[in-house]
């Protein structure tokens, strides 16, 4: 069976960054198998199925090559993007049925996509050493005013912070320890950040998914969606700026992203999440399984 699939890069800043994903638009027809071998042969970080839903506009669900997770910004961003360039929809307010809940995604006048994301969970602290150990840094090379803690608006990710931008692109993962970690504590993966930026951005991050299959990722929604909130409750964000930030990701890789996130706050309580951003370069390709 040929089954026509798309891939675009999300969260892309340039044509050549951002984070490819895969995304299969009328895949109503298509098993769980038959899902799991597609994302594996396209062989990207995640790939988006489409189908129909009977509570909201699409049913979306994501795979990884390895597994299925429950929700994925980036993947997110591709499938709407892909809707819109291919004319399933315009520009207007849609909803998704996802593992993670029915969330709502704007497709916006420039076609960029922001979606809607669950409120932020905030879990329990991981010692440093312990990160440090699986990253081959010292402590020192952390931000020592900040936890590394897990947080989610999704999925769970444990958020680390780094002293500096340069210390962060330096860093070289024994991506074994991260795993490891990762799936003691029931995460994703990390979330690396620092402070500084290239672009005046919120932070600049690096994403790392080793259990899941991805040893880096160059652009993750879901991730920057989760530190947004994390930055507001340790106070690095003042509550009026919190509906426009943007965060650096993929430099690391030479594939330079951009993550916008929107936060709507009142009395100090986030009630909504909006992770988003554009999709370049568009291709379309057969797959045979």
């Amino acid at each position: 069976m040929k089954v026509k699939a798309y891939i675009i890069n999300a969260f892309a800043k340039t044509v050549e960054g951002g984070n490819p994903a895969g995304v299969v638009v009328n895949a109503n027809s298509l098993s769980e198998n038959d899902m799991k071998k597609i994302a594996g042969i396209l062989g990207l970080s995640e790939t988006a199925f489409v189908m129909k839903s009977d509570i909201a506009d699409y049913r979306v669900r994501f795979f990884t090559p390895t597994e299925e997770v429950d929700l994925c910004g980036h993947a997110t961003i591709a499938a709407f993007s892909t809707l819109l360039s291919e004319d399933y929809i315009k520009r207007g307010n849609y909803t998704q049925e996802t593992k993670a809940g029915v969330l709502n995604v704007e497709v916006m006048a420039d076609s960029s996509i922001m979606m809607n994301q669950t409120k932020p969970g905030f879990y329990e602290a991981v010692e440093k050493q312990e990160i440090a150990d699986s990253l081959n840094i010292s402590v020192n090379d952390m931000n020592e005013k900040l936890p590394a803690q897990i947080v989610s608006t999704g999925l769970r990710d444990i958020i680390v912070p780094i002293r500096s931008m340069e210390v962060l692109n330096g860093i070289k993962p024994d991506f074994e320890k991260v795993s490891e970690i990762s799936k003691k504590y029931n995460t994703i993966g990390y979330h690396l950040f620092a402070l500084d930026s290239l672009y005046d951005s919120n932070a600049h991050c690096r994403n790392l998914a080793p259990l899941y299959g991805i040893p880096e990722e160059s652009a993750t929604g879901t991730s920057n969606g989760a530190l947004a909130c994390y930055l507001l409750k340790y106070d690095q964000l003042k509550p009026e700026h919190a509906k426009n930030m943007v965060f650096e990701q993929g430099y690391s890789m030479n594939m330079p992203s951009e993550i916008m996130v929107s936060l709507s706050v009142e009395n100090n309580e986030i009630y909504e999440v909006k992770v988003g951003g554009k999709a370049l370069n568009l291709s379309r390709i057969e797959v045979e399984i």
